[in-house]
């Protein structure tokens, strides 16, 4: 045990000073601008200023990192909402997520730059009740799913564990685990296995 926490330490030692502070601002900017997280893991860190308004419940996992640096990053739970991001989500700059009941991000998730969650659309589609808000439906990130840049999730969505959804795509309906999706609305383009040539003319899936 020693061992391992002596290497920890000569890692650490290794590593250029710059680095080591930045990432000593970013777990104490973590501390300040997600203070009113009602549960914040010990290594979380934080690049920029975001928006951040929590009248509901923000649970936010261990080494969950955030980036606000080029654009703002936008939390915003209302009072009867949750918002759970899991363990080492990374979510980049630039991003909205809105929570009035339910967005739940999975553990090892990363969001890319610009990508918008809502569970709620805040306007009714038919005209004469365009000023009214529609019922809420959940938007739940399964583990390990992969957002590309400007990607938007639409409210009563569920993206399955390990999927990858293309840069600009559009969620309108839940996409099952380990498939490639894309395009507005969003497709299934293929399963994200890899085929090979077992070198007995069969093609074998892995």
């Amino acid at each position: 045990m020693s061992g391992s926490r002596d290497k920890k330490v000569r890692e650490t030692l290794a590593r250029p000073i710059t680095s080591v502070l930045d990432d000593a601002a970013a777990l104490v900017r973590a501390r300040y601008y997600l203070r009113s997280a009602q549960a914040l893991g010990p290594r979380v860190r934080l690049w920029g200023v975001p928006f951040v308004r929590n009248a509901g419940r923000l649970l936010i996992g261990d080494r969950v990192r955030l980036a606000s640096g080029v654009s703002t990053l936008e939390l915003n739970v209302g009072p009867h909402g949750t918002l759970v991001i899991g363990d080492r989500v990374l979510i980049n700059h630039g991003c909205s997520i809105g929570a009035t009941k339910l967005v739940q991000i999975g553990d090892r998730c990363n969001i890319g730059s610009q990508s918008i969650l809502i569970d709620n659309a805040f306007h009714e589609l038919d005209p004469e009740r365009r000023d009214q808000q529609p019922e809420s439906a959940p938007v739940v990130l399964e583990d390990n799913v992969w957002l590309a840049a400007r990607v938007i999730v639409l409210p009563g969505v569920t993206i399955g564990k390990n999927s990858v959804i293309g840069a600009g795509s559009v969620v309108t309906r839940n996409i099952p685990p380990n498939v490639l999706a894309a395009g507005i609305p969003a497709k299934v383009i293929r399963p994200l296995t890899e085929q090979r040539n077992n070198g007995h003319g069969r093609t074998e899936q892995r």
